[in-house]
């Protein structure tokens, strides 16, 4: 739930979650073999990005980071416009999973 919950934040960073960004997150949610409930979780925070104090890129395992990059760049590309906002963030995750944070 984790990833999920970066994912969304990352959907929402050009401030809007485009048709083609909820239909890849709500892939995700069937891909990773989410339950209802995470799934209804997951849906709410495609309505209202979850909260900044919850997304904390340090709490991400080393070895899952690669992982959250992968994603989060599928995310921000899925609409087929990156804006720099979405530039920044990816740059800035990129940057912690270099430097091993």
């Amino acid at each position: 739930m984790n990833l999920m919950k970066f994912v969304c934040s990352f959907a929402w960073t050009d401030l809007s979650v485009s048709q083609s960004e909820r239909d890849l997150v709500m892939r995700m949610c069937g891909t990773f073999g989410l339950n209802e409930g995470e799934t209804d979780q997951v849906k709410q925070w495609l309505e209202l990005p979850p909260p900044i104090e919850e997304v904390d890129p340090t709490a991400v395992p080393h070895a899952h980071r690669e992982v959250f990059l992968q994603m989060l760049e599928m995310v921000v590309k899925a609409d087929g416009k990156v804006v720099p906002a979405e530039l920044e963030s990816l740059q800035l995750f990129r940057d912690l999973v270099a430097g091993g944070a």
